[in-house]
């Protein structure tokens, strides 16, 4: 980016206008008597006063300035840059200096805007922390050289550094796969991190040194990402996370061991199955994000449904006596449902026949009551499903936008998904969740090749409640030529102008509904 930054003075231009006018105001009353009318020689002035000789005025020519050049007072122009550029400034050179700071990778790509504000100062904090500058968000004329220099340094950390900025990286790394769990993002850069950073860079193959530098770091929000797909045989504390968490929801029958087996396997693609994401098997990033987010669906068995989970629920019932070996067949008919009536009624849980979340916590627990033993039923109770569910907003395209426009204001905080702050990608997510299409968390590399909706390959066809996806980036059309999204650059969510930086940046559209 080759920026010309020419800072401005006003009070020389006040005083240079007052100064030139008062002469020449004085030169033109002074003409008559002072001028001879057929040369350019002034005549002498007589009398009793002290004789002062007058200097010609220079003829004006078409094209020329009325004001004399001077070489010492710098271009002067309407609105000058501040002499400090710092958080509630707006300026058109905040827009040069985010687009900067997005080449530098020390903000997340967006259109630039001219206003200074919470995100852009938290980057600048950023880049003097890294170059050795006092870390106070505000840009003099110092740090300005210093980040406009074409010598300027790429954004780059090991271990040993603690910021914002390391959180996301961390959280980063946790939604691909090599950080087992959420409490590892702490913001601070220690060995643990350094070691996801090293498998990160050894799975891709990169240069494995551990630090996040220019190509970690675009790798990390590329489209070409691998993540850390945990598959069959593996043994990790990453499985042992999500183990858990599988149990907890009623999917895995058997302890966790942190080794990725068949009974793994198998809650994996029965989460997957009721959570609406690929079923393949695999622990990748959109399965470990959805497993531990807040809207994961726990597992329930219901009349008519087959499969290897029916077989081990079936197996566990014929454990206790409820089911006769027989009829183990991996189908949940009726005789399996009023076996399950029969466990539940004996063990204090609501007899309603399905397998949820709190039938299967039992049947894999202790204290397990077996047929025959004197039962406690339970006399109503409440369902096995957890409650909540979205925000009531309307359905469709017009839903959809109603429950964007909500949030409006609300503050950009990276890898944030709601519902009090977001990035763009959570605010995607959280948006259509809330108007009941179940889309579990992508970044906005991931949502290049989601595959689940109608593909829109020309900007001119884009119409309101599309996913509009660009470099970096994305939003909802509004209709009307605007978009709404989670703005860095603006610091919030905002409704703008869908402008030619979205037309140039334009990868693909999504349509959600027809």
């Amino acid at each position: 980016m080759n920026i010309k930054i020419k800072w401005r003075k006003p009070t020389v231009r006040s005083l240079f206008l007052a100064a030139t006018a008062a002469a020449f105001l004085t030169a033109c009353t002074s003409t008559e008597t002072s001028i001879n009318k057929n040369s350019a020689t002034p005549s002498t002035a007589t009398g009793s006063e002290a004789k002062e000789e007058l200097q010609p005025i220079a003829k004006l020519f078409p094209g020329e300035g009325l004001f004399p050049m001077l070489n010492d007072v710098p271009e002067q122009k309407d609105n000058p840059i501040p002499e400090y550029l710092r958080n509630g400034v707006e300026h058109p050179v905040v827009a040069s200096l985010q687009e900067r700071l997005m080449n530098l990778g020390f903000m997340d790509n967006d259109e630039p805007t001219q206003y200074f504000g919470n995100v852009t100062e938290a980057a600048i904090k950023v880049y003097q922390r890294q170059n050795g500058l006092a870390q106070d968000g505000i840009v003099g004329s110092e740090t300005f050289t210093s980040i406009m220099s074409p010598a300027a340094k790429y954004y780059a950390v090991a271990n040993g550094v603690s910021g914002d900025d390391i959180s996301r990286i961390q959280t980063r790394l946790y939604e691909l796969g090599y950080l087992a769990n959420a409490s590892q993002v702490s913001g601070t850069f220690g060995d643990e991190t350094e070691v996801a950073v090293r498998k990160l860079q050894e799975v891709n193959g990169l240069n494995i040194d551990g630090k996040v530098g220019r190509q970690t770091i675009n790798l990390l929000y590329s489209e070409d990402i691998k993540p850390n797909l945990v598959s069959y045989g593996e043994k990790s504390d990453v499985v042992l996370a999500s183990q858990n968490r599988l149990k907890e929801l009623g999917y895995l029958l058997t302890e966790a061991d942190g080794a990725y087996g068949n009974d793994t396997v198998t809650a994996i693609k029965q989460f997957q199955g009721r959570n609406d994401l690929v079923v393949d098997g695999y622990l990748g990033p959109s399965t470990r994000v959805a497993l531990n987010s807040k809207e994961a669906q726990p597992n329930g068995m219901t009349l008519g449904e087959q499969g290897d989970s029916v077989v081990n629920v079936q197996k566990l019932l014929n454990k206790y006596g409820y089911l006769a070996t027989a009829n183990v067949t991996g189908y949940y008919g009726e005789v399996t449902e009023n076996a399950v009536k029969a466990f539940q009624n004996n063990n204090g849980l609501p007899a309603d026949g399905s397998v949820g979340m709190n039938t299967l916590n039992k049947l894999t627990g202790s204290g397990v009551k077996s047929a025959g033993s004197k039962g406690n039923p339970s006399k109503g109770g409440s369902s096995n499903n957890n409650g909540g569910g979205p925000v009531k907003g309307g359905s469709g395209v017009n839903g959809l936008l109603s429950i964007a426009r909500s949030k409006l204001g609300k503050p950009y905080v990276w890898g944030s998904k709601g519902p009090g702050s977001f990035d763009c990608s959570g605010f995607i997510y959280w948006s259509l969740n809330q108007v009941g299409v179940r889309q579990s968390y992508l970044t906005s590399s991931g949502w290049r090749s989601v595959g689940k909706y109608t593909k829109i390959s020309s900007f001119g066809d884009l119409k309101a409640g599309d996913i509009v996806v660009v470099s970096g980036h994305v939003g909802i059309v509004a209709g009307g030529g605007n978009v709404i999204d989670a703005s860095s650059s603006n610091g919030k969510v905002v409704e703008r102008s869908l402008s030619s930086w979205w037309r140039n940046n334009f990868i693909c559209g999504w349509r959600i509904f027809g």
